[in-house]
């Protein structure tokens, strides 16, 4: 089959991109990225020093601890996973294997340079250049409809539309599951907008897929394993994944899989479809054991949070599992651009009601981006007091409260008597909202939990610290970038309150804890507020205004050229 092909092909081109990227590294990392000339043409010095941006870093997890039999399990679910990369491909920009198969066939040095390059951002446009072309002959921005919806589509088309159709189509329609197209043809409807399920539309890549998760299903003596797998499969074929998520939920294997369409980032136009990725890790159960503590804390943070109380969830679901995992393989929208960290699924607001969510951290990820980038990146930024107080402690210990983050505040509204949800309301705007909301809801849970000595004291100078450095390492991912947008937002709020301070004779920047308690706690609640009240107006306005690299931070930048932007993952272990 074209998808089998299409594998060897990728990991041929993975290896020799990891020997390309080493030799990039070494030959741009001082060069400026420059601008792209008309036709987003860049030149090869150019386009190098932006591949230096992603310094190569080898991927490796204790899969020496599995069973023999649990090994050839794993080696299934790597096949599967695998088959999320040509699929999300084709999701990103209808253009993309056309062009692909193109770059592909140059082997000059700005070929392979393009091909890397392209391969990072799974399109043609620089996510960390605000989605610039860095290819020729290509739109000159984006298409935010990705290739979820007819590139002509329009908000105002789309919503005219789902309005005149059936409640159960439209909530498809809004859903994550099903592609909107144009009928086609010459008739009078061929510009008529209809419903495509994505069972049908990636046929040829869900029918291997699901063939090898059932294989590996049947291979495994895990019995929540096993129900997963096989629930997973089933779904790729029904569009209704409601059961496998509540089985990845209870997921407890030594083998640790999400695969399949969760995030809805890459939908720029509504934030309504879903995109398919994998994560293929190892469980830490030793570690696993130490986080677990806090999930129990969750529903007295939410009764503490700085918002009308009418607003807090009174009854946060149950379930809520942390874990703690050493990463193998990613894949699809999992692995491109700016690496995850830790992610907290599934999206579905009924499972989140009913059971809560999963948070799942990749320690060796972790590791690797605190070691390689925050560590460098705040003996440039910060002052010298601050710098010593930058701990991997506080960089994991936020971040997992950040994933516990996006379990708590407002999941269901009633606004004129409609039931409706943040992400509804908010639209495109929601990643952004709902990034920061988890962001500065994580630090103000952290400083909950100090003051209630559960997390220990003496971190607390190092969480801002810590907090501050992450800043800048986000706004490096670019202001376009959810991530990068809320955490723009974020710090110029907390310059405004006073709780960063800029030395004007150096440049650094350090933080003012007693201050920073204060700024939180306000931000906090001005998020959650904005989302409890899908209030799409405020977030636009918050956005506008404070989503924006004013010129201290600017210059501040400015200083890190040698340091990396995030890590390009190679996966020696499964190439």
């Amino acid at each position: 089959m074209r998808v089998n092909t299409n594998f060897k092909s990728r990991i041929a081109v993975k290896v020799l991109a990891s020997a390309l990227m080493l030799w990039v590294c070494a030959a741009a990392v001082c060069a400026e990225t420059g601008t792209a000339s008309a036709g987003g043409q860049l030149s090869l010095e150019q386009l190098n020093a932006r591949i230096s941006r992603y310094t190569p870093v080898e991927i490796t997890a204790p899969v020496n601890k599995l069973s023999r039999q649990d090994r050839r399990v794993l080696d299934k679910i790597l096949e599967a996973a695998k088959i999320m990369d040509p699929l999300f491909l084709r999701q990103a920009w209808a253009g993309n294997e056309a062009l692909l198969q193109k770059l592909e066939k140059d082997k000059t040095p700005r070929g392979k340079a393009e091909l890397l390059y392209f391969r990072i951002n799974v399109s043609p446009w620089s996510k960390l250049d605000q989605n610039e072309p860095f290819l020729p002959f290509v739109p000159p921005a984006k298409p935010p409809q990705g290739n979820y919806y007819p590139e002509d589509l329009t908000k105002v088309e789309f919503e005219n539309w789902a309005k005149s159709l059936s409640p159960a189509d439209k909530e498809k329609a809004i859903g994550f599951f099903h592609l909107v197209r144009r009928r086609g043809g010459t008739g009078e409807n061929a510009r008529e907008l209809i419903l495509v399920p994505y069972s049908k539309a990636y046929r040829e890549f869900l029918d291997p897929s699901a063939k090898l998760l059932r294989e590996a299903a049947a291979l495994t003596t895990n019995s929540s394993l096993k129900n997963f797998l096989s629930l997973r499969a089933d779904a790729f074929f029904s569009d209704d994944y409601y059961a496998s998520n509540v089985a990845w939920m209870e997921l407890d294997a030594p083998i640790d899989v999400t695969i399949g369409p969760y995030e809805t980032y890459d939908d720029e136009l509504l934030n309504y479809k879903a995109a398919f990725e994998a994560f293929v890790t190892i469980r830490d159960a030793e570690e696993s054991a130490k986080v677990a503590k806090f999930s129990s804390c969750l529903q007295e943070i939410e009764n503490n949070l700085p918002m009308k109380p009418e607003y807090r969830n009174p009854k946060i679901a149950g379930i809520s599992p942390i874990v703690v995992v050493d990463e193998v393989f990613c894949s699809g929208n999992a692995n491109y651009g700016v690496q995850t960290a830790a992610y907290n699924l599934p999206n579905d607001e009924r499972i989140i009601r009913e059971k809560g969510s999963k948070r799942i951290m990749l320690k060796n990820v972790q590791e690797c981006k605190f070691r390689k980038i925050l560590v460098p990146l705040a003996e440039t930024v910060l002052s010298p007091a601050n710098v010593k107080e930058v701990k991997f402690e506080a960089f994991f210990t936020h971040i997992l409260m950040h994933e516990l983050s996006h379990g708590i505040g407002p999941t269901k509204l009633t606004i004129n008597g409609r039931e409706t949800t943040p992400r509804q309301e908010l639209k495109e705007l929601y990643p952004a909202i709902e990034e920061a909301k988890a962001d500065i809801t994580g630090l103000f849970a952290m400083q909950y939990l100090i003051d209630k000595g559960l997390i220990p004291k003496e971190i607390e100078r190092a969480m801002y610290s810590t907090f501050l450095t992450t800043s800048f390492r986000a706004v490096r991912f670019g202001i376009n970038e959810a991530h990068g947008k809320g955490f723009a937002m974020i710090f110029n709020s907390l310059v405004d309150g006073g709780a960063v301070v800029l030395d004007q004779a150096s440049g650094t920047f350090s933080a003012d804890s007693a201050k920073m308690k204060i700024a939180t706690k306000e931000l906090c609640g001005k998020l959650l507020t904005l989302e409890a009240e899908g209030n799409y107006a405020g977030a636009k306005d918050l956005l506008d205004k404070m989503a924006v690299i004013r010129e201290p931070m600017r210059k501040a930048l400015a200083k890190l050229t040698k340091v990396p932007v995030d890590i390009y993952p190679i996966f020696k272990q499964v190439e």
